[in-house]
């Protein structure tokens, strides 16, 4: 990438290690829509500047670890931009279908909680309009959710 300033998002994640970088024109060329699709961080960022987005972000990862607990589940200390193509799981429906959830371009706010000694960790994936928590395998197979929520 020609432009160092477009591996810094405008999010403040540092992009240079995302495997699609070589493709991608970054959030700063694109006006925070590297893949084509708007970025809720980016609106935030753009709206009401890195305040609006920490306020968000804070109150957000308070409405999850609320949530966690009442699942039985430890808190979360953070959450981290991440892109819906690496997070976006095929859950079974009842009836045996199966479907994603998730935008592959879009960008989401989430985490992941392991418990390596289980074989299962348990994912959260959120933004502006709904909260997803799940349970699978270590490596990614058999998901489960445990709750949606639209917010």
């Amino acid at each position: 990438m020609e432009n160092e300033e477009n591996i810094k998002g405008l999010c403040g994640a540092d992009c240079s290690a995302c495997p699609d970088l070589s493709d991608c024109p970054g959030c700063l060329a694109s006006g925070g829509c590297p893949r084509g699709e708007p970025c809720f961080v980016a609106s935030y960022l753009r709206v009401g500047g890195e305040a609006a987005y920490r306020e968000f972000k804070d109150g957000l990862l308070r409405e999850v670890n609320e949530a966690l607990v009442f699942l039985g589940l430890p808190t979360a200390a953070g959450l981290i931009e991440l892109r819906g193509k690496y997070i976006n799981l095929p859950y079974p429906l009842p009836g045996g279908r199966v479907t994603t959830f998730l935008s592959d371009d879009k960008i989401y706010l989430g985490t992941q909680i392991p418990f390596a000694d289980r074989g299962i960790a348990y994912g959260v994936v959120a933004d502006a309009e709904f909260l997803l928590i799940s349970k699978y395998s270590t490596d990614g197979t058999a998901p489960e959710i445990l709750l949606y929520k639209r917010r």
